[in-house]
């Protein structure tokens, strides 16, 4: 693969920094978004990449800074969306304030990336967007309803968007890791304290395994880096790909769980067309 600009959000550790690294390693030039002057320094000073301090929350921040890597490298070739973090806490737990924070940073920081990167690729013809989702964007666990949420969200967007740009020979993939050795699911989580005894029985068990596994997870972050630039170089590249042994089953669990639903309730369903 000819040497490519990549912009990534999110490098200060996790997906991230391993996306960042793997891509300089193959000679790329990479942009990586963090949000502080020292957390700027340590990835510098770690990669050798070009560090943007950029919150992705920030939202009348994104254009401008977005134009000035265009400006300074020409053009930029792949975008991927990675900042994002996980929330834990059932739905009623939750707060409306927690819920547009969790939402804010995974589904419209996201989005207002793609805004901005989106006219230099159509304009040229050529661009790839890759949308960091996850399993958690197709498949549902309770107690983490907000996480679940956004990325279901950023799932739908990148498969319309990737209808909308096709034509423009712009790529967008949504990438789905499952469980990674990397902190979501430690120091990156924010957690709502708990509040409603009757979720006891169904939200402890579900943290207890989460935390028990955290930092034990089968998935390497740096074989979903090396899958990265593996899904970029390619000509025809998916809409979705998951990463992972654990979302591949959990995936096709629940596919198959939806067709059978669809086929019981399948009379029901077309009882109401017009006739």
């Amino acid at each position: 693969m000819d040497s490519r600009n990549f912009l990534i959000t999110g490098v200060s550790s996790g997906f991230g920094r391993a996306f960042s690294r793997a891509a300089l390693a193959a000679g790329h030039h990479v942009v990586g978004t963090v949000r502080s002057a020292d957390a700027a320094a340590a990835f510098e000073a770690d990669t050798g990449g070009q560090a943007l301090q950029l919150d992705v929350t920030d939202f009348d921040a994104i254009g401008p800074a977005v134009a000035g890597v265009e400006a300074e490298l020409g053009h930029i070739d792949v975008l991927v969306n990675n900042a994002g973090y996980g929330h834990e806490g059932t739905l009623e737990e939750t707060s409306l304030d927690a819920l547009r924070r969790q939402f804010d940073v995974n589904v419209f920081g996201a989005v207002a990336m793609m805004k901005a990167v989106l006219p230099g690729m159509r304009q040229r013809r050529a661009g790839h967007i890759v949308n960091v989702t996850s399993m958690g964007g197709f498949i549902t666990m309770p107690g983490i309803t907000a996480y679940c949420g956004s990325k279901f969200a950023l799932e739908g967007i990148s498969e319309a968007l990737a209808k909308e740009v096709a034509a423009f020979n712009v790529k967008v993939t949504a990438l789905a890791p499952g469980s990674f050795r990397t902190d979501w699911a430690g120091r990156s989580m924010v957690r709502t304290p708990r509040a409603i005894p009757d979720y006891d029985a169904v939200f402890d068990p579900i943290r207890a395994a989460r935390q028990a596994k955290d930092g034990k997870q089968a998935g390497d972050p740096d074989k979903a880096a090396a899958a990265l630039l593996k899904l970029v170089a390619s000509e025809d590249p998916p809409l979705r790909l998951l990463l992972g042994t654990d979302a591949l089953g959990l995936v096709r669990d629940k596919l198959e769980t939806v067709q059978a639903e669809i086929t019981a309730w399948e009379d029901l369903t077309r009882s109401t067309d017009f006739v």
